[in-house]
């Protein structure tokens, strides 16, 4: 019998990188996948490798930031698989410019809509019923930026991943004795799409070192997997080798700022270490 035999695991964006990897976890241990993001061709193209490997997964395309989103998502999948027994709040995104000099106000709100806001409303949905129960399991992929924040993740980005890493604690010490398990994972730098986004995408050298989607992914199924009478408040999956950062934090002060008050000159690349 597979570790998982039985338990539904939704999984927030998942069409790619550690969402992906996850629900491959999720789904070879045992678990029915609820796989979920905002564009439907990844997570088909997810559901048939699932398939393929004797897994079962349903695919629910939505943008779990819009009004309403989380509370009619998770009565769709109670209605079609039953309820929810773990929560992967993975979907995530960053802002273009990231100095709060510059950053317009609808940027801030998007991030943390999507970092914060639909990790409250989806935990929110899932709770009442994992109480009942007495059972549950809230896994919030955060980031290392909720302990250090900086220029690369951005201002936003790491208000919101400390927010969410604030309300996982919040949920651990007020429900833990009703059975509810809520963990929070905190990556470091990692080698995931949205590194194609920054103004300096990494090299293909550089990300090599980083923490890859697997990696994560393993740290949520450990936390997954366990017995119900343990729980992994926190687990921080870092890169061994630290890389320097300087030339890039330098290009992200400037995103966004009027142009007379930009550099004369670009940081060059060739002067790091």
């Amino acid at each position: 019998m597979a570790e998982l035999d039985g338990k539904v695991a939704l999984v927030t964006g998942a069409g790619s990188g550690m969402g992906r990897e996850t629900a491959l976890l999720l789904a070879a241990s045992g678990a029915t996948v609820v796989v979920v993001g905002r564009r439907a061709e990844p997570l088909e193209s997810l559901r048939g490798t699932i398939a393929d490997a004797g897994g079962r997964a349903i695919v629910e395309v939505a943008d779990v930031s819009a009004d309403g989103a989380a509370d009619d998502l998770i009565a769709r999948v109670a209605a079609q698989v039953g309820p929810v027994d773990i929560l992967v709040n993975n979907a995530g995104s960053s802002s273009s410019v990231l100095n709060p000099q510059w950053m317009p106000e609808e940027q801030w709100r998007a991030v943390i809509d999507v970092n914060l806001t639909a990790v409250f409303l989806l935990s929110r949905a899932v709770l009442s019923g994992m109480l009942e129960r007495g059972a549950g399991t809230i896994i919030t992929v955060s980031s290392l930026a909720a302990a250090t924040p900086n220029l690369l993740g951005g201002a936003a980005y790491g208000a919101a991943k400390a927010g969410v890493r604030n309300f996982m604690t919040f949920l651990h010490t007020t429900f833990r004795g009703e059975g509810l398990r809520a963990i929070t994972v905190l990556p470091g730098e990692a080698d995931t799409p949205i590194l194609d986004n920054r103004a300096r995408p990494p090299h293909a050298e550089e990300r090599a070192n980083m923490v890859q989607p697997i990696d994560v992914a393993r740290a949520v199924h450990l936390a997954a997997t366990l017995p119900q009478r343990t729980v992994l408040q926190e687990i921080v999956v870092a890169p061994t080798k630290q890389r320097d950062t300087s030339v890039d934090l330098e290009i992200s002060r400037w995103l966004g700022a009027p142009q007379h008050l930009q550099p004369a000159t670009a940081p060059d690349e060739e002067t790091r270490a």
